[in-house]
């Protein structure tokens, strides 16, 4: 009797790998219709929070600066007058004068979130109606702007967000990285999408009017909360309005070199992930198709599974896009089920040498004046990258 039932828990796990996998692979040969443009479009503050000089930052913000999007104001915020980051700002604001550039430096702390404190500080020099919240190694193209306006013009719509797809630099591990975006996280998104689901935020763009900021509580509401991105898509969707993932699909820098650095980012996801979704996140292994397509054959070694798991393996390569992610894949899922194993443990992370709670605390006490004395509160690094 033990035999035929874990014969038939391989059979249903390669059954639902399988079926998983040729979904997500459909999904991501999809092209979503555009956005009709609006007539008029609507002034718009792009607030783009900044820690230290990112490989690519020049040109990353660069590419807002060069928006073919007809009146919009780049407001960049820093916490530190040594930072790296306002030699980049000041070079952007050499190289288009006829860009309206804020650059906002001040050092004052609000709760423990870093990027939602420093957007704090700087949503004081936005100007417009229309906000649009971007990390600092994103880039977007030319009419990313313009794109994003379209659904804001629905009364309904709260919030605009965008995928993104990973750009590595020129190493292994970087590449590894860019794979669990592309290969793992995206389609996973696209499949939950076309399930109905709209419970996500994404750091790589959000998109909103003012006055819903100021209806959930502003930025305030967000700063003693890890998955800042994800709580702002949230709150408005409590309030009553909704979320709308756009065609646009922007790029994100993959910078790690190591072993080591790309297992502390990808953890801190995966257990950020838990933290919001403990359901979803337990299931989550029916997703890491060569794992469970192997696993599934071994618990039941039948010519029929075995077929089954095939086309689910041939899926999988047809979804990384190119051979050399194709041979990548069986690395890429193998350490992906060896980080949900670990993010199945404490709900700690480490975030640039600190370690960081993932559960919320919405509720702790706001703006401090910590950083004036040279010190910050408990669990804020003193350095952390947005996002």
């Amino acid at each position: 009797m033990s035999a035929v039932w874990t014969a038939t828990a391989g059979r249903l796990l390669v059954d639902a790998t399988t079926v998983y996998a040729i979904v997500a692979a459909s999904l991501g040969r999809r092209h979503p219709e555009p956005c009709a443009l609006p007539r008029r479009f609507a002034p718009v503050s792009v607030l783009k929070p900044l820690c230290g000089a990112e490989p690519r930052l020049y040109e990353n913000l660069a590419g807002l600066c060069r928006q073919q999007h007809p009146c919009f104001q780049l407001v960049f915020g820093v916490c530190a007058d040594d930072d790296p980051a306002i030699g980049v700002v000041h070079r952007l604001q050499a190289e288009f004068p006829d860009c309206d550039i804020a650059l906002v430096v001040d050092s004052r702390v609000h709760g423990r979130n870093p990027k939602v404190s420093n957007l704090i500080n700087l949503y004081r020099a936005a100007r417009h109606a229309h906000l649009v919240i971007a990390d600092s190694d994103i880039a977007v193209p030319p009419d990313y702007l313009e794109r994003l306006a379209g659904p804001l013009e629905d009364p309904h719509v709260g919030v605009v967000t965008c995928l993104y797809r990973g750009r590595s630099v020129d190493n292994f591990w970087s590449r590894l990285g860019a794979a669990f975006i592309d290969d793992w996280f995206a389609p996973s998104v696209r499949v939950a999408h076309a399930g109905g689901s709209r419970r996500f935020g994404f750091g790589a763009t959000l998109a909103l009017r003012r006055d819903t900021l100021n209806a959930i509580g502003g930025f305030p509401a967000l700063a003693n909360r890890l998955a800042d991105d994800f709580w702002l898509g949230e709150l408005t969707r409590q309030s009553g309005w909704q979320t709308v993932l756009s065609e646009v699909v922007v790029e994100t820098d993959v910078v790690e070199s190591s072993l080591p650095a790309l297992w502390r980012h990808e953890l801190r996801w995966l257990r950020t992930i838990r933290s919001l979704s403990a359901p979803g996140f337990y299931f989550m292994f029916l997703t890491f198709t060569w794992p469970m397509l192997l696993l599934g054959c071994l618990l039941a070694p039948l010519p029929v599974v075995i077929v089954i798991a095939m086309a689910g393996a041939l899926a999988r390569c047809a979804a990384a896009g190119s051979p050399g992610k194709a041979l990548m894949a069986p690395l890429r899922d193998a350490l992906l089920l060896l980080e949900w194993a670990a993010a199945l443990g404490n709900g700690h992370v480490h975030w640039r040498g600190h370690v960081m709670a993932t559960a919320d605390s919405p509720d702790l006490p706001g703006t401090t004046d910590a950083a004036r004395h040279g010190r910050r509160p408990d669990g804020v690094p003193p350095s952390a990258s947005p996002g």
